[in-house]
């Protein structure tokens, strides 16, 4: 860390950086809420270990991580993106992952991918909800974390009201290693608390002096609390006794104990960073705090039939286990993968085996085969550098896998292999599109198919009731990435159109109607007449048929025929063409002709006689009610419940959920949720989450129904 070793290796710019062991590689991923400056940080990383020349700015679109098109429009990241660069001769693999909750997909990836996490929070905006669930996310898998505060330099910054937030939120272990020095506006250095050494970033080159007397105060304050919270974590168990006793410490044991409770995820240092100031400290936390891919425990591994594998670890020398955190589909270059190896070794031109399986419902459908592995590349930003190969714990990009999808697992063909699967959220938001043409209703499907394998998060469904087709989205950012992208990379122009529900028909009451289909044509005629009744079922009671045929008025091999007509006509709708549920149909007389009777003369009299019982007797429309389980932080229940309420739901109850959190479970019609996703976000502040479950359906308040009968 900068207080142990103020000097560093710099990388050289347009070399691909390597690793040929496991301990020599760093995998980080960068969180934090939209805007809190994670692209930012990563420029000044690869600026001052010579990766580029000169850091890019968001505004400008002359990032690294943010290239896509669609990033430079919007200044903001929306892929998961990887920033290699080298330090002290510590290959980094960077993850810079978009910060809206919208792309969560590729920030669970980056989770994934990574051994452990850097929280960026702006020193000028503070901690907002989403970062704080992402910190809890991460405390229940163990991965280590440190806080980086950005914006030292902003004019709105706060360091300590920032910082004392993180500790509030964050919980215990959180302690600063530096102190920023701000002199009217303008960050001159930082204060080593270990060391207790000014950093002076004030001509552009860091030097190091003693801090003045009027930093005393401050510095012992903050740095008796970073001492206690070392020494806690210590496995000397005399440091606490001979701090308590007032015996100096030596500085190099207590950032050896930093260092290993940093590497097993129970202390969290807290650096800062500003324009030209903190990135040296930042790398040299990296490299020496964070652990390597050895040290990282592996995800479950099975046998593609599910028997659990216990042989494999992080050794370029085992078999190979790898992984697709991130696919993207380009047009000209074809498609490109993003691969974290955990065991084994991944050389070019070799043959893998390609497993993928559990998604089937968004799209992804189950697959095992072989695939040639095209060029290895370690990419920064647009540019693929190739590499010779690609040991365990490194990441690298694979060309031109043709069928591997994101979460895909690659291993020997001899020897099929597969990771489990990282949870990924379901997505609530349904948007229904058509093509606005006939071109492009025939590039549509690829162009969907591509979209599919390169997004877990996005599910395609051709609803074959309302005969739309609905892109499960995780919110309208996403939608709009989505759409961008069909029309930009893939050529294709869609239309978004209303979302229609699939409701339900069915009998408000019990009534007797006949259906006639008497024809004489001259030739062969038809002739069919059935008398039912009809009468309502308690919602789920599906379809009964009940044949009261006696004294052969209509014919045995006939009776089979009006149930077919009277089928038929249930699912094509009487009043507004929904289909009809929860209904008893009886056949209890009828007339039949020894010539021109027949199998379809009857079922035209069992549909007629369907429409003549819906002319007689009212007829309701049923809409589909789901069970919504939302879960909140406590201070957002009462907004949540009024807020279901006015979507004419019924709250069930609520129940505590961990600390702070509650579970609100309500019954809600389908046709007040359709916007739900972006709803909840707005009112719980983009903390809240829910699931849901299709419960049953109910008759439609008869002022809507009136509504949809007539559209």
């Amino acid at each position: 860390m900068a207080d142990k070793n103020p000097g560093a290796a710099m990388g050289a710019a347009g070399r691909a950086p390597s690793a040929d062991r496991a301990d020599a590689i760093r995998n980080v991923v960068l969180v934090g809420h939209s805007g809190a400056g994670k692209t930012t940080l990563t420029e000044q990383l690869l600026t001052a270990t010579g990766t580029i020349q000169r850091a890019g700015r968001v505004e400008d679109g002359s990032t690294v991580s943010d290239f896509d098109e669609v990033e430079v429009r919007q200044q903001r990241s929306v892929n998961l993106a990887l920033a290699p660069l080298t330090h002290n001769g510590v290959k980094i693999n960077l993850l810079d992952t978009p910060g809206y909750a919208d792309f969560v997909g590729d920030l669970r990836a980056g989770l994934r991918a990574a051994d452990a996490a850097l929280f960026v929070v702006s020193a000028a905006e503070g901690v907002d909800g989403l970062t704080q669930m992402l910190w809890q996310e991460c405390a229940r898998v163990g991965m280590p974390r440190a806080v980086v505060i950005t914006k030292i330099d902003h004019q709105r910054a706060d360091f300590d009201e920032v910082l004392a937030a993180c500790q509030d939120v964050f919980g215990d272990g959180v302690a600063p290693l530096y102190l920023p020095v701000i002199t009217n506006g303008h960050v001159n250095g930082l204060i080593g608390l270990l060391s207790q050494k000014f950093y002076n970033y004030a001509t552009g080159a860091r030097t190091e002096k003693d801090p003045g007397a009027e930093y005393e105060s401050r510095i012992e304050e903050h740095r008796g609390v970073l001492i206690e919270g070392i020494i806690q974590e210590s496995e000397d168990e005399s440091l606490m006794d001979r701090y308590l006793q007032g015996d100096p410490i030596d500085t190099k044991v207590l950032i050896e104990d930093l260092e290993k409770a940093v590497a097993r995820g129970s202390f969290y240092p807290v650096l800062c960073s500003g324009i030209g100031v903190g990135a040296m400290e930042v790398l040299e936390l990296i490299t020496q705090g964070f652990p390597s891919p050895l040290e990282h425990p592996l995800p479950e591994i099975t046998t593609v039939d599910g028997k659990p594998v216990k042989d494999v670890s992080c050794d370029p020398g085992g078999p190979l286990v790898a992984e697709v955190v991130k696919t993207t589909s380009d047009p000209y270059v074809g498609r490109i993968s993003l691969v974290r190896i955990f065991s084994g070794t991944l050389r070019p031109d070799m043959t893998v085996h390609v497993s993928g399986h559990g998604l089937a419902e968004r799209g992804h459908e189950d697959h095992d085969v072989d695939e040639r592995i095209g060029t290895l590349t370690c990419p920064l930003g647009k540019q693929q550098r190739p590499v010779p190969k690609a040991v365990a714990g490194d990441i690298v990009a694979v060309a031109k896998l043709s069928r591997a999808e994101t979460g895909d697992t690659l291993s020997e063909v001899e020897r099929p292999l597969l990771m489990t699967a990282w949870q990924m959220p379901d997505p609530l938001l349904p948007v229904a599109i058509q093509a606005r043409s006939k071109a492009d209703e025939d590039k549509l499907s690829q162009a969907l198919a591509r979209l599919v394998a390169e997004d877990p998060t996005l599910r395609l469904e051709n609803n074959p009731e309302t005969k739309q087709l609905v892109l499960w989205c995780m919110g309208e950012a996403h939608t709009d990435v989505l759409l961008d992208r069909l029309s930009k990379r893939h050529g294709v122009e869609v239309e978004r159109v209303e979302l229609r529900v699939p409701l339900r028909e069915t009998f408000g009451g019990r009534c007797q109607a006949m259906g006639r289909n008497v024809k004489q044509t001259g030739g062969h005629g038809q002739y069919a007449i059935c008398h039912i009744e009809v009468e309502p079922l308690p919602s789920g009671g599906g379809f009964e048929f009940v044949d009261k045929i006696v004294g052969g008025v209509v014919p045995r091999q006939f009776i089979p025929s009006v149930e077919k007509g009277v089928r038929s006509q249930m699912e094509r709708g009487v009043v507004a063409g929904y289909p009809m549920v929860d209904v008893r149909v009886t056949l209890y007389d009828g007339k039949a002709h020894s010539v021109d009777s027949s199998d379809m003369a009857f079922q035209i009299a069992g549909q007629l006689a369907l429409k003549e019982a819906a002319a007689k007797v009212s007829t309701l429309l049923l809409e589909p009610v789901d069970e919504l389980s939302v879960l909140v932080a406590d201070e957002h229940v009462g907004s949540v419940m009024s807020d279901l309420s006015s979507r004419r739901g019924r709250v069930l109850g609520t129940e505590p959920v961990g600390t702070g959190h509650t579970l609100v479970k309500a019954e809600v019609p389908q046709l007040e949720i359709i916007r739900y996703a972006i709803d909840l976000r707005s009112i719980s502040h983009g903390t809240g989450t829910f699931t849901r479950t299709f419960l049953r359906y109910e008759p439609l308040p008869s002022h809507l129904a009136g509504k949809v009968a007539a559209e």
